[in-house]
């Protein structure tokens, strides 16, 4: 997020960060919700449509997808194999536009421009000696990444079904509240792992960047 921003002209580019933000938080919540091959195929057709516009060499910015391909083959034989490909097809469809989406974002918005939408409603805590810059960071990078959290829990959660025999009827069935307990507890310590793994990552490219201070609107 910090250093993939693509300079360009285009109407996405120029967008106001904060429509983009409020966009991307809706569309993610919109594209949980669908539950039909269609469906998502018309949305990541959508999302691909809107590629062009970060200019020529477009195409090598897909390339985003390219670590996530053994776990979306995976994902697909996983339920393509005893028969559900429709399934496995719907949960690649989900994953590829959401991560896709994030990525485009990513590319044409600036992050000083989405520090300066995001600044003045944490002003008040200059009132208290709080630098509002270092609240509005923290929500800006909450918002980038709740997408890609969202898909490496989705990533995680068909892996688990994957493995427990009680998740594809072919156990012994447990009672609901006992199967949620177990999955979650299952599922909590990779999930944050990869999200601290994700953090490092970033705190790193903040340092080098001097941290919430090293990044100034433009004049």
């Amino acid at each position: 997020m910090i250093c993939l921003y693509v300079e360009g002209r285009s109407w996405l580019h120029r967008l106001a960060a904060g429509w983009k933000l409020i966009v991307l938080l809706l569309v993610s919540i919109l594209i949980m919700q669908l539950r039909s091959v269609p469906q998502l195929s018309l949305a990541l057709a959508a999302t691909l449509a809107l590629y062009p516009v970060l200019g020529e060499g477009w195409i090598r910015r897909l390339q985003v997808l390219r670590p996530l391909w053994p776990i979306l083959v995976i994902i697909l034989l996983v339920h393509g194999l005893p028969g559900d490909w429709s399934l496995g097809l719907l949960v690649v469809l989900r994953l590829c536009t959401m991560v896709l989406l994030a990525h485009l974002v990513t590319l044409t918005t600036r992050l000083d421009a989405m520090l300066a939408a995001i600044e003045p409603l944490f002003r008040p805590l200059a009132w208290i000696g709080i630098s509002p810059r270092l609240p509005a960071l923290a929500m800006v990078l909450v918002i980038r990444f709740v997408p890609v959290l969202a898909g490496i829990r989705e990533a995680l959660d068909e892996a688990w079904r994957a493995r427990d025999p009680s998740e594809r009827g072919l156990g012994r069935r447990r009672t609901r509240w006992y199967g949620k307990w177990r999955k979650m507890r299952a599922l909590l310590p990779p999930l944050l792992i990869q999200a601290l793994r994700l953090s490092d990552q970033v705190a790193e490219a903040l340092t080098a960047r001097g941290g919430a201070a090293g990044f100034r609107p433009e004049p």
